[in-house]
């Protein structure tokens, strides 16, 4: 087995990207490499400096695995950091093409724009201009939609796309928000902010951690992902998606394609 010392970043970023791109599945990388949570993070890196060399363009960053029912859902337990571009952002009240996706799956969020490079210890409020509520579509790359957690860093924490709803003015408090879920009209989903590390405010504090180790660098204008309210649901063809945030708004999408 590779160990993490002697692994090929953009060996790996390769192999991730081309499964992302032809919608085909592939091995965890742990089956074959020893990766580390260092190591990971350079495959994340990898991964992103492809992408841009393509053309796309980082807009933001996103927390992974925030809160209890996502830990346990795919079975790891640490917080974590992915990488946002512009083509994977959607359009509130748009369409979503789940076609070319392997496990397509939804969640509830909110976001939050930065107003300036935040630093640690930053007060919330100069960190942040807005808050607005968001849906994320993950999609993992790997068989099965099972992995370690080196293996989600690697993979860009399974993002794929997401949408912001109206960016509202912050709120009195952020820390216990009622979050619904709903498709085609049915709540499938209720939940809090609350359940993002407790507070969303400590996800970014999270955030602007993980950055410090292992980058991109944060800047004025980005959108931050805070992480998931709820666990996710899996995304079928043809349904109308709709995440409310209790007083900020709601997000939504519609999604097209054939069956994944």
């Amino acid at each position: 087995m590779t160990t993490s010392a002697d692994i090929d970043p953009a060996d790996l970023a390769e192999r991730l990207d081309d499964a992302a791109l032809t919608g085909t599945p592939i091995p965890q990388l742990a089956d074959t490499h020893a990766v580390d949570v260092d190591a990971a993070y350079r495959v994340q890196q990898a991964l992103i400096a492809r992408r841009t060399g393509r053309g796309e363009r980082l807009v933001g960053v996103k927390m992974g695995l925030t809160s209890q029912a996502k830990m346990a859902q795919v079975g790891v337990d640490s917080p974590i950091l992915g990488q946002l571009t512009d083509t994977t952002q959607v359009t509130d009240g748009g369409s979503v093409d789940i076609s070319g996706l392997i496990h397509p799956r939804v969640e509830p969020e909110i976001a939050f724009l930065l107003d300036r490079p935040p630093t640690p210890g930053m007060p919330f409020t100069d960190a942040v201009r807005a808050v607005a509520p968001a849906l994320e579509v993950i999609d993992s790359r790997y068989r099965d939609f099972t992995f370690s957690l080196p293996d989600v860093i690697a993979d860009n924490t399974s993002a794929a796309l997401f949408t912001i709803g109206q960016w509202q003015p912050i709120p009195d408090g952020v820390d216990n928000l009622g979050v619904l879920l709903d498709i085609d009209g049915h709540t499938v989903q209720t939940g809090s902010t609350a359940a993002i590390l407790g507070d969303p405010r400590r996800a970014l504090a999270a955030g602007i951690a993980l950055a410090g180790r292992h980058g991109p660098t944060l800047r004025a204008g980005w959108i931050f992902l805070a992480g998931a309210a709820t666990a996710a649901v899996p995304l079928t063809p043809g349904a109308h998606i709709r995440a409310t945030v209790h007083g900020i708004g709601t997000a939504a999408f519609t999604t097209t394609g054939g069956t994944p």
